[in-house]
């Protein structure tokens, strides 16, 4: 089965369990509370970070260097908002690891060692054959 279907089935399964046990420990009242305060805190914290990264973009633009890092972190700050804005603690949990540019590092180390392992047990070229076309062939026709 494709992960990101079973993704799709797990997290609002989790999310329901999630908000079952918590609302029955804090109330309904507060469960809603506390989901709409980790929300407006997250969202106002991926800003803050948010406009750190690009401020740090702006200063490796300046030194003539490639914002990368920037770049990807950014991207991690806006998919981090999307998981704070979606209702549920799991999703709150992993928005805000994501956020925290501790924990940010560590995931992006993490993956990178991922991905660089699978990039050098595969070929990356393609075999092929040419043939060199000289222009007067083309004149006569």
């Amino acid at each position: 089965m494709n992960s990101l279907i079973l993704l799709i089935i797990i997290i609002p399964i989790v999310e329901i369990y999630l908000f079952i046990k918590i609302g029955s420990q804090i109330g309904a009242i507060s469960t809603i509370l506390l989901i709409i305060s980790t929300a407006i805190i997250g969202v106002y914290y991926a800003k803050y970070e948010g406009l750190n990264t690009l401020r740090s973009g702006f200063i490796q633009l300046s030194k003539n260097k490639t914002p990368a890092y920037e770049v990807i972190s950014g991207a991690a700050i806006a998919i981090a908002a999307l998981l704070l804005i979606i209702p549920g603690f799991a999703t709150d949990i992993f928005g805000f690891l994501i956020i925290f540019p501790i924990t940010r590092k560590f995931f992006f180390s993490f993956f990178s060692k991922k991905i660089n392992r699978k990039e050098y047990t595969k070929n990356n070229f393609i075999d092929g054959e040419y043939e060199d076309i000289e222009d007067d062939n083309d004149k006569k026709i």
